[in-house]
């Protein structure tokens, strides 16, 4: 070569029945026909499909198969080169009796595109909405094999005197959407299995909220709803009774991406068996700012997230109702669910009354000490709430609004407001907190949050985007871990409506939608506020 450099030749070529998978092959060696041996070797395989602007389109299937393919006939380089081959660069031709080797690489490459022919067996969360149904249907489209499943997890005996319990209706909308989808599943209707988890909601979500509503705190059911039951016990059940499925999928609206983590971050085996890289699952924000869930996905381990599908993770939510006319669903005008998955209709408060009951007590004025008002109970409260709290006030104190929620005091069932909510007394308070029990996606903290390899404790301030709740709103600022890294400070860049402790706040890598992990707003943070106000009352008096 004029440049003095080696080049080498690689023919890729070969058939399948499948002609999609002919596609998929004729577009991978038309795009490597011309590229540097060196090019191809230090391509990521999972890279291609998205380079290619395939990987929304294909099924996680097909996108595996395109993958193999380029793995391969990167292994097939690898030999070549270690075989002393001559001089080859990747447009189609053959040198130096390497023909033979070529056509084991494209028969290679073929079997991976055959492999990719196999329908993924897939598990569908069906709940009855337009959500998961337009989900069900994309996967058809995308040659996977579905089977669907009905969660039935509502609290019929608890529930029964606050109102009829829908799942009955919800169970027959499930059952008219799997027998619709015939005309897309080769005449044949999907099959949908029931599977009652009561039990387990019982032992594994609502016990935790009532727990957490008696100590004063703030609840997120739909959090542990998704990792514990939804994405946890619902693959036990599976394994345990004998099913095996390639992937889960649900109908929220998130976005997965497979994705390498540094080996810095994981221990000598781990770099070893994996050539320096450690495959992860990648959790980012759906692009539709006001249905994005990936806050209600937040605590999700790397085990559950490698056996998830989000068929809806690129979609916006009109999008996704345009897409259930299109596909004419039997519940395509259904409205949207609104509140707890398993309250239904049933109003939260009225939920936690049948579980708790009234335990009234003060509503003080945070300024300056004064009674104005009683509660029936610290759990129908939450900081920051204004709607609703001057029911439990004094007419004359009502008057003086409009007044905040700004914290509780679980010791003297004391529910503390204020009318200048929105003054500098509480800035402090409102951007500045602890949080505990943090948690990792990857497994383990970012890398620039972390001092020294090997000084543990050694923590560095980070910036980071969060969501304190559910919603399109991010806010930014810093968190700086502390101890072993399971809680740790944070400071907002301004000030937030309402931080409860209970309350999660989920971290994303500033610019990029990542979803990092999440920590639980400590009950430190009602502590310091109290110590503040009672240094003021006792200044005062």
């Amino acid at each position: 070569s004029t440049d003095g450099r080696e080049r080498y030749r690689l023919q890729v070529d070969g058939t399948s029945d499948a002609m999609l998978s002919r596609g998929l092959l004729a577009l991978v060696s038309d795009i490597f026909r011309g590229v540097t041996a060196e090019d191809i070797l230090n391509l990521e395989p999972d890279h291609l499909a998205t380079a290619m602007g395939l990987r929304s389109v294909l099924s996680r299937g097909r996108n595996d198969g395109v993958a193999s393919m380029v793995r391969v006939v990167q292994s097939q380089i690898r030999r070549l080169i270690d075989g002393d081959s001559k001089d080859v660069n990747v447009d189609g031709s053959s040198v130096n009796g390497n023909t033979k080797k070529a056509e084991q690489v494209a028969k290679q490459s073929t079997d991976a595109a055959d492999q990719s022919t196999r329908k993924p067996t897939v598990a569908m969360l069906l709940s009855g909405g337009v959500d998961s149904s337009v989900a069900l249907h994309l996967l058809l489209r995308q040659n996977y094999n579905v089977t669907a499943f009905y969660l039935r997890i509502w609290l019929e005996d608890e529930l029964s005197n606050l109102g009829t319990c829908p799942w009955e209706d919800d169970l027959e909308v499930c059952q008219a959407v799997c027998e619709h989808a015939e005309d897309v599943n080769g005449g044949v209707g999907v099959t949908l299995e029931t599977v009652s988890l009561g039990k387990e909601y019982r032992e594994r979500v609502v016990r935790y909220t009532i727990e957490e509503a008696e100590r004063g705190r703030t609840p997120n059911p739909d959090i542990m709803c998704n990792s514990r039951v939804k994405f946890g016990c619902f693959l036990e059940w599976i394994e345990e009774n004998g099913m095996e499925f390639d992937y889960v999928a649900s109908g929220h609206y998130a976005r997965l991406e497979d994705g390498d983590i540094m080996c810095e971050e994981f221990n000598e085996s781990e770099y070893n068996a994996n050539g320096g890289n450690v495959k992860k699952k990648r959790l980012f924000r759906a692009p539709d700012p006001v249905k994005d869930q990936s806050y209600f996905l937040c605590a999700l381990t790397q085990k559950q997230l490698s056996k998830v599908i989000f068929p809806l993770g690129q979609y916006h939510k009109s999008e996704v109702r345009d897409l259930a006319m299109q596909f004419e669903l039997p519940n395509r005008n259904r409205p949207d669910s609104q509140g707890l998955c398993f309250l239904g209709k049933v109003k939260f408060d009225d939920f936690l009354a049948s579980y708790l009951g009234n335990r009234p007590g003060d509503v003080v004025d945070a300024s300056n000490g004064d009674i104005v008002g009683r509660h029936n109970g610290l759990w129908y409260h939450t900081v920051g709430q204004r709607k609703g709290i001057g029911k439990v006030m004094t007419p004359l104190a009502t008057a003086r609004g409009p007044w905040y929620v700004v914290a509780k005091d679980q010791s003297r069932d004391v529910v503390y407001v204020s009318n200048r909510y929105d003054e500098e007394d509480f800035a402090r308070a409102r951007s500045e907190f602890e949080v505990e029990d943090v948690r990792w996606i990857s497994g383990r903290a970012p890398l620039e949050a972390r001092g020294p390899i090997g000084e543990e404790g050694d923590w560095n301030e980070v910036r980071m985007e969060m969501k304190i709740r559910h919603g399109p709103k991010i806010v930014e600022g810093t968190l700086l871990l502390k101890g072993d890294g399971s809680s740790g400070n944070i400071r907002l860049d301004k000030k937030d409506g309402g931080l409860a402790p209970g309350q999660y706040v989920v971290f994303y890598h500033p610019g990029t939608e990542e979803c990092l992990g999440a920590g639980v707003i400590s009950e430190k943070h009602w502590a310091n506020f109290l110590q503040n106000y009672n240094e003021l009352i006792g200044s005062s008096s």
